[in-house]
């Protein structure tokens, strides 16, 4: 396994393999959801037609915690104290099968500051997650660009927790006829049902037990024993909970629909618990 810190160094270590390199990026404090995708492209990769096996199939994996998609540009206490953990995840991705860890500083990603041309996300960005965070998903799209853009990936791999997100990247690289295969790897939770998360591991027990009412209401959705806006009373009353948003949408275009859906649809959630701030989905 390789650590890089450098696009010169990334793109000298890629040059040579053209066929079926699999991205999987991540901004670090790893969890078993992240391991997740790690082992699909693994699995894709040993499941691929042998008489394709190459010995120059490659997983990327990459460590980023991108200031573009927080408040302020990063100047906030939730970029500054999100956990950084290189060398333990470094152990993690080598032990799960990634053959390059790219993990950059902010001034090798923007050596000349914040970037002047963003990808844009629209109105798919600007709802939902992107209310509460203005211009998040700009900039987590601008990032996976540039990601795409150095590695040149076939296949890149994003975790189902993150819906909004992995409807926006969908949208992105077909709206830009960007030549990558996004697969989606379902939620990882824990035993009592809690979405894995980076940010789990701020929560105290009082706090991991009261975030179980985010999932408690969608799977209460999902099996219609309560409708929106009970889910949503019965969230905003929950102890130590404060409800940001919970909808029902369509899966790819997230727009609003009524309850209950008569097709396939997506419940999305935000909480905060304490500080912590925790997002979760379920097909509905």
């Amino acid at each position: 396994m390789k650590l890089i810190k450098t696009k010169a160094e990334l793109i000298d270590a890629l040059s040579s393999v053209h066929e079926n390199i699999a991205l999987v990026p991540t901004m670090g404090a790893l969890h078993e959801g992240h391991l997740s995708l790690v082992s699909a492209a693994r699995t894709d990769l040993a499941n691929r037609d042998s008489k394709n096996t190459s010995d120059d199939d490659v997983v990327v994996a990459s460590i980023f915690v991108n200031p573009l998609q927080f408040a302020d540009l990063g100047d906030c206490d939730d970029y500054r104290n999100y956990p950084r953990t290189l060398e333990a995840d470094a152990k993690l991705l080598e032990s799960a099968g990634v053959d390059i860890i790219f993990a950059p500083d902010v001034e090798e990603m923007y050596p000349q500051g914040t970037p002047e041309i963003w990808v844009r996300t629209g109105e798919m960005g600007a709802q939902l997650e992107g209310a509460s965070r203005p211009g998040h998903f700009d900039g987590v799209a601008t990032v996976v660009a540039k990601l795409f853009s150095l590695v040149r990936p076939h296949r890149a791999y994003f975790g189902q927790k993150d819906a909004q997100q992995l409807a926006v990247i969908r949208r992105m690289v077909n709206d830009l006829d960007l030549r990558v295969d996004i697969r989606a790897v379902p939620i990882i939770r824990g035993a009592d049902g809690l979405a894995e998360s980076s940010r789990n591991q701020h929560l105290s027990a009082a706090d991991r037990q009261n975030a179980l009412a985010l999932p408690t209401a969608l799977t209460a959705l999902r099996e219609r024993r309560i409708d929106l806006e009970q889910a949503r009373a019965e969230l905003s009353n929950s102890p130590g909970v404060e409800l940001d948003y919970l909808e029902v949408v369509s899966p790819k275009a997230l727009k609003p629909i009524a309850w209950p859906p008569t097709a396939p649809a997506l419940a999305l959630g935000a909480i905060s618990v304490g500080d912590t701030r925790l997002i979760d989905n379920m097909d509905i």
